[in-house]
């Protein structure tokens, strides 16, 4: 209705070619009439066909099949292709180990683009299924060692001597380390005083 609203306003004329109404209508008076009713009678053809389509595709879903291209890496290549993943084999050779089963590149090698494709969705689906365990995460350790780092022993032995100054508030930052494993500070001084003893 709006284009034909739009056409009307343009001064378009409607021409009809075949059939029992053939001639020329002009967009004011009754020809604006028949140029509705033939609008509204495209719209509502439009929405049965949608309808249609849509009844269509749902039987279809219940069938089993949802359209469009077929899986070109179908799972139990996935399986296969994760398993020699995960041994360490370079993508490009897992494609050369697979072969496409179905379609018109059946007996060839999937694509290494469609395997790293295939290989992250599959890594996605695995990141949310363990997104829906919910508790808390373990704390990955970091050692951190080196010369000038910030923890190195030497310096530690200094900030000790200088800024604590006797055993008893290292005894206790100790005892508050080992109720409080998350404080890096506190972990560190107990560090300090276990090579102490």
């Amino acid at each position: 209705m709006t284009l034909s609203g739009q056409l009307q306003d343009a001064g378009v004329q409607l021409e009809l070619l075949t059939g029992p109404l053939t001639g020329i209508y002009d967009p004011n008076g009754m020809g604006a009439m028949f140029f509705a009713v033939l609008a509204v009678a495209a719209q509502l053809d439009r929405n049965y066909i949608r309808e249609k389509t849509l009844e269509g595709q749902q039987a279809a879903a219940a069938k089993g099949n949802h359209g469009g291209r077929p899986k070109v890496i179908d799972d139990d290549m996935l399986t296969f292709a994760v398993a020699l993943k995960n041994k360490g084999v370079p993508v490009p050779d897992i494609a050369k180990k697979l072969t496409i089963k179905t379609g018109k590149n059946a007996g060839r090698h999937p694509s290494v683009a469609s395997l790293y494709r295939a290989l992250a969705e599959a890594e996605d689906d695995t990141m949310a299924d363990d997104a829906q365990v919910i508790g808390p995460r373990r704390p990955v350790r970091a050692r951190i060692t080196e010369p000038g780092s910030g923890t190195d022993v030497e310096l530690m032995e200094r900030l000790t001597a200088q800024v604590l100054g006797g055993d008893t508030v290292l005894d206790d930052l100790a005892r508050q380390a080992q109720d409080r494993s998350d404080d890096v500070v506190a972990q560190l001084l107990a560090q300090a005083r276990d090579r102490d003893a």
